[in-house]
This record gives structure tokens, sequence and C-alpha cells, in this order.
């Protein structure tokens, strides 16, 4: 099954990406693009509310379909070719097919890999091609909400810098919510907390890994990666919850950004490797 999307790339969903981010807004200059990743929040899945499961992700004529019913959801991580720039003022097409699915066995239990491709044409030129990997795992038999969170981790946010210097992010269920809107995702981890806790098993609110994909890449970007062919692979190693803190790090070896996001302890929940081509 293939769906395709067509709709116009307009200013506004940018702007708003670069507000909640506090980063450089990308329809301020005169040849407006949009930077690495910032397609994720064009071309969006807008099922009806039927069509919407009990964790809040669509369940029918979606790209991909779930395996079963109330299975987790998780995004692993993907790979992303940026062959040209992504233009506002003109319509894009994504067109979205499942390339492969895979049965496997994990540490905690069986789990089912998928990739789905997303490629993305505007006036008949293909300037993204893209692969998502996403995971889905059975519930946990008997699990029941974990111990009460604590408050938030006690760390400074800093903007992000041209120097390279961390990026601290002060993540809350604002930010969480406000993301979820911007992308349409309903999945209820982001801002349900107790979904979150009581059904899905976590300590809070996760943080999505699609923003933390795209702050490694605003690192990044802030440094001067800013070509219009780029290459980025990432992947998400650890959930991160609200209340840990977010840091994300980039650093430049040559035309290579190897980047990375951590807890306010350390512990590093995602990684990524951006490449100018």
């Amino acid at each position: 099954m293939t769906i395709e999307r067509t709709e116009l790339i307009t200013p506004e969903p940018a702007r708003a990406l670069a507000g909640l981010l506090q980063v450089e807004d990308p329809t301020a200059r005169n040849d407006a693009e949009l930077p690495l990743l910032w397609h994720w929040i064009y071309l969006l899945d807008r099922p009806a509310r039927e069509d919407i499961g009990a964790d809040g992700h669509p369940v029918r004529d979606t790209l991909p379909q779930p395996p079963g019913l109330g299975q987790r959801r998780m995004w692993a991580g993907g790979r992303v070719k940026l062959l040209g720039q992504l233009r506002f003022g003109e319509p894009a097409t994504r067109r979205s097919t499942v390339v492969s699915s895979v049965e496997k066995q994990g540490r905690s239990g069986p789990l089912t890999l998928v990739t789905v491709s997303h490629r993305i044409h505007q006036d008949g030129v293909l300037v993204i091609d893209e692969e998502q990997d996403v995971v889905y795992r059975p519930h946990p038999a008997g699990s029941s909400a974990p111990p009460q969170t604590p408050g938030p981790a006690a760390i400074e946010p800093t903007p992000i810098s041209a120097s390279g210097a961390p990026w601290v992010l002060a993540v809350d269920s604002p930010l969480l919510f406000r993301y979820s809107a911007l992308t349409y995702n309903g999945h209820r981890i982001h801002y349900d907390r107790d979904y979150a806790r009581e059904i899905e098993g976590y300590p809070g609110l996760l943080v999505h890994g699609p923003l933390q994909a795209t702050c490694m890449a605003e690192a990044a970007r802030a440094q001067g990666a800013v070509r219009a062919r780029v290459d980025m692979t990432y992947r998400l190693i650890s959930p991160l919850v609200d209340f840990q803190g977010m840091v994300v790090v980039a650093a430049r070896e040559g035309s290579i950004f190897r980047a990375s996001v951590r807890d306010a302890a350390g512990r590093a929940t995602a990684e990524g490797t951006i490449t100018l081509t």
C-alpha cells in the first residue's frame, strides 16, 4: 500500500517550530527554505476521530499499520537524505510505503520492526528521501504504575549556540503538548501523564523521538550544517522522560557532525550523524 499526500508548504508551521525551540526562523530569509527534518511538521496524517486507537495513534488507513491491537509503538530511528531544498509557497507531495516488516525477539520479548519509506517531491524533483524505523511491542502483562515522578531536573536552560556548547532545553508538559499539536501526534505518552504511567508503564511524559532528532539537527545547523545536500542517520537509544532534562550536543569533524542527546545525569538517549554531501 502506498499513501500519497500533497499540500502547499506554508511558512506558519515553520514559524511555530522556530518559536517553540527558540531557534533561527527560516522564514525570515528571502530565499526561505526548510532546514533539515523540518518537513516533519508538514504533509501530516490527519485521521478521523473514529480511526484513533486508545493510545492516540491511528489504527486504520495509516502507515505503518499496527501489527496487532494494543501494542506499544516506539520510534526507533531513521535515515534522511536531503537532496534539495523544500521551498515555501509551492506544493509538495509525499509518497509513503512500508519497505520491510520483521518479527524479532528482543531482550524484553517479541517485537515487530517496521521500516517506512517517505519520498517527498516538489516541482517534480525528489528533494527528501527518508526511511523511518518503528518498533511495536506487546504491553507488559500485569504492569503497574511506577512510583510518583520527582520534580524537574535541576539544570539551567542555555540557548543554542554556534560555538558548539551544550544546548540545554527546559522540557516540560507545555513543550511536549505543543510539539504534539504541531506534528499532529496524538500518542498519549507525550501529554497524558496518567496514561503514560498507568497504561504504558513510564515514570513520566516521554520526549518525542522526532523532537530529539530535530534538536540534534538544529545543533548542527547552528554551527553551519546548512548545505542543500545533507544526510542524517539517527537512532533513539533509551526513553527520555520530561523531568530528566534534555541536553543536546553536536561536534563537528570536517564535513561530519556527530550529535547526541542526554539527560541531566549524562545518560544518552539519542545519537545521530549529519554529513554534508
